[in-house]
């Protein structure tokens, strides 16, 4: 039995025998019948990183259920697999809003979280946010706000994974120093007369450049879900710092749901290489020195590399509208929302013939004074 295995339980509520859940806003587990609290022992562990050469050359794998209890369905619409404790059931998917029919099983072993960044925003709180970000939407049609104030919330734990490492990156280009030369040029003056002048034209001198500059990269964060796109996981951001992510505990679990990731640990590496690419980039612009750069190319080599598979919490509302699929999140650390929505037709042409009217009016008295 792993470690991550031996700290599984259920979640029993001592008063009434009810499942216990995680409350975001008391940061412990509490019982939705009779308000009894739990609290959630602190563990003297940290999260840890894993080395990745070790993982891939020695396969020394650690995988577990997310908890002994876990249960586990597929989304036949989207293919999400969602985990999630009992008395919890599916419901519907929280992606695509698709009704879950399939019968849930025991949870797969998958490669066990090092760490999660519980919920802080609670469920009241989500929906305020919801409210207020679709009453800033002007040309959302009035179904949908209807519409979304009868969605139910979803709270979900979806899967990241973060790398550290050092970077050695050579390069050549060019280095391009400015100067500027005196040229002489044609002009008319005011009374139509041809006249010479003369400028400062500014050039460039360009010089070979080669080197080598190094860094080190901590926590480059890839989201391991395909389900969600990438910019938008990235608008919801920042996240709280790492001091706030605790280790794994399915404690935080309770009451919630978890998605399994879906890009493979060695797949979100080459996609935290491309998140670096910019950062090298921009050193070896400023390792090349003078006035511009040119960049022909640049070999990076990456050592000592380590990784955490993390779980962080969104906030989900799916909803279907004139058979279109939408979605809302809501970073269940800060409560920022991002998400889509369609736009009323009526509402966008109504805005259009207000807009001419004005304008016209405006037109009139123009012309009538």
């Amino acid at each position: 039995m792993t470690s991550s295995q031996s700290k599984t339980k259920k979640f029993p509520c001592p008063g009434c025998g009810a499942s216990l859940e995680f409350d975001p806003n008391a940061a412990q587990l509490s019982c939705p019948y009779c308000g009894r609290e739990e609290i959630i022992p602190q563990s003297p562990d940290q999260v840890q990183e894993r080395s990745y050469d070790e993982y891939f050359n020695a396969n020394r794998t650690k995988l577990a259920a997310l908890s002994s209890t876990a249960v586990e369905v597929a989304c036949s619409d989207c293919g999400a697999n969602i985990t999630f404790e009992p008395p919890d059931v599916a419901g519907d998917c929280p992606f695509c809003a698709a009704h879950i029919v399939a019968q849930p099983k025991l949870a797969d072993p998958t490669l066990a979280p090092e760490g999660v960044l519980p919920f802080s925003v609670g469920r009241k709180e989500a929906r305020v946010q919801v409210k207020q970000w679709i009453a800033s939407r002007w040309f959302a049609p009035n179904a949908l706000k209807q519409l979304a104030q009868q969605e139910k919330l979803e709270g979900i734990y979806l899967p990241f994974w973060t790398y550290d490492c050092h970077t050695a990156s050579t390069y050549r280009g060019e280095r391009g120093t400015h100067y500027y030369v005196t040229e002489t040029y044609t002009d008319t003056d005011d009374q139509g007369r041809s006249v010479t002048k003369t400028r400062q034209v500014q050039r460039t001198r360009w010089h070979p450049a080669s080197g080598m500059v190094r860094r080190f990269f901590d926590d480059v964060l890839v989201a391991a879900t395909t389900l969600i796109a990438s910019n938008r996981l990235d608008a919801l951001g920042p996240w709280k710092d790492a001091s706030a992510l605790q280790p794994y505990n399915p404690s935080f679990l309770a009451g919630f749901k978890a998605q399994r990731y879906q890009i493979p640990l060695k797949e979100g590496f080459e996609i935290a290489k491309g998140k670096m690419e910019s950062t090298i980039y921009s050193d070896v612009r400023r390792d090349i020195g003078g006035d511009e750069q040119r960049v022909h190319h640049v070999a990076t080599t990456y050592s000592a590399i380590t990784f955490k598979h993390i779980l962080m919490p969104i906030w989900m509302s799916s909803y279907r509208y004139h058979n279109k699929q939408y979605q809302v999140t809501i970073n269940g650390c800060t409560g920022e929302v991002q998400g889509d929505r369609p736009y009323s037709v009526c509402k966008i042409a109504l805005a259009v013939l207000a807009g001419l009217i004005v304008a016209g009016i405006i037109i009139f008295f123009i012309a009538a004074s």
